[in-house]
């Protein structure tokens, strides 16, 4: 795999895409570091420390790679892109306009991104003002430092401004990544804030009683999470589907074989997201009620911490209910079964037509099952091994982000294999 790498950069062209890529991301990480203006840095750096966040703002700062609670001015990341995206996922089934555009192909998917653009940035003002607001009142960082010195409202504008156009500019960053460089832009940035993060948690593990020990159970564990998340990312479940030959005008065109590749996982992390914001809620609402009241303590109680069992058992459900949900919006077997039915094609042994769209729609069922429930265990795996081992530090945002940094990396090195081997090279997958 390193002569692959060295091959790659070896190539001109694709040394260029991989030096780009890695300048994008590194200016990414320098950006996480800049101070919003108005914000006092040596003050956030001391509530920083022993801060530990429970709430929702806690699944941004890991998308953020730390920068959230730095409030610098890429505090916000790439999360509001990922809600914009998911959001115009979901209204393609509530809004007829949007599954029409879905369908137009390039100039549609292109109507659809500058509309996932726009929605982007009217989250990013609303999570912006929402996380300066929360900073303002002590409850982002849990201190009584003043975190932001000039308390005004033209600051507080001009913070507002400042994060937006930061997320404006790292979704331009994310787009450049895909257009000059090597992998998806949007998914990279993602794993590189999720993978800065990473040396900090297991460090944080070596500390206290038992630190050597417990560091190095951990690292077993994220290893072998590896190998299960590798082995079932690389799974799949291949239907047969066989082209009829029909004549147009003097040629034949069928009579051709293929396969219908459908993924244990089909809805990749997204249920895991869904979840942990859902379960975050509560917390995040808690905070501004009266500490002292039965609510307020309950939610402390039982749906803050992942290792309550109450949270680990919503969360769980959550996560399989997801699954299925965001699967069947995905994979629609009866748009599938016509399609195939419209160009000849069948599968073996199974009538065209609404038999075909009732044979898939089982098997994607029955695989869903499985994938739910290994997408479940991942991301409660380190929650469940810290657990036992006593530590009260979690990784962040759980085996998720193992899995991200995982698929991210496995579609990066698929895509620089293929670009190798289209340059007669031996690439890195054998």
């Amino acid at each position: 795999m390193l002569s692959a790498f060295g091959r790659a950069f070896r190539t001109p062209d694709l040394r260029r895409k991989l030096l780009f890529t890695i300048a994008i991301m590194a200016l990414f990480r320098v950006g996480s570091f800049i101070p919003t203006p108005g914000v006092n840095y040596a003050n956030v750096q001391q509530c920083i420390e022993g801060q530990q966040n429970d709430s929702l703002l806690g699944l941004i700062n890991v998308f953020s790679g730390g920068a959230l609670l730095q409030l610098s001015v890429f505090a916000l990341g790439i999360m509001p892109y990922i809600t914009a995206s998911i959001i115009v996922q979901l209204l393609r089934v509530v809004i007829p306009r949007f599954e029409a555009l879905h369908k137009e192909g390039q100039s549609g998917q292109s109507k659809l991104t500058q509309y996932t653009r726009y929605l982007t940035i009217a989250l990013a003002i609303l999570q912006s003002t929402t996380v300066i607001t929360t900073a303002r009142q002590g409850l982002l960082l849990r201190c009584d430092l003043p975190i932001i010195a000039d308390d005004t409202v033209l600051t507080s504008i001009l913070m507002v401004i400042t994060m937006t156009a930061g997320t404006g500019l790292v979704m331009w960053l994310g787009e450049l990544i895909t257009e000059r460089g090597v992998g998806n832009g949007m998914s990279l940035l993602i794993f590189t804030s999720i993978a800065a993060s990473f040396p900090t948690a297991l460090w944080s593990i070596a500390g206290g009683a038992n630190g050597v020990v417990n560091f190095a159970i951990m690292i077993i564990v994220i290893v072998l999470v590896v190998g299960l998340v590798v082995f079932v990312e690389q799974s799949q479940r291949r239907i047969p589907v066989q082209y009829a030959k029909r004549m147009v005008g003097r040629r034949m065109y069928g009579g051709t074989s293929t396969y219908i590749p459908i993924k244990i996982n089909m809805a990749g992390v997204i249920p895991v997201i869904f979840a942990a914001s859902i379960l975050a809620l509560p917390g995040l609402i808690a905070q501004f009620g009266d500490q002292q009241a039965e609510w307020v303590i309950w939610i402390s109680n039982n749906l803050v911490q992942p290792s309550e069992p109450l949270y680990i058992a919503l969360y769980t459900l959550m996560i399989i209910f997801f699954c299925f949900f965001y699967t069947s919006i995905t994979f629609n077997p009866d748009e599938v079964a016509d399609n195939m039915k419209k160009y000849g094609g069948f599968i073996p042994g199974i009538r065209a037509g609404r038999p075909t769209a009732e044979y898939l729609d089982f098997v994607i069922t029955r695989i869903t099952s499985a994938g739910s429930l290994y997408l479940a265990l991942v991301a409660l795996i380190p929650t469940l091994v810290l657990v036992f081992l006593g530590v009260t530090t979690n990784l962040p945002f759980g085996g998720s982000s193992i899995l991200i940094v995982v698929g991210v990396g496995l579609e990066t090195v698929k895509q620089i294999d293929s670009q190798l081997q289209q340059r007669h090279y031996e690439g890195f997958l054998r």
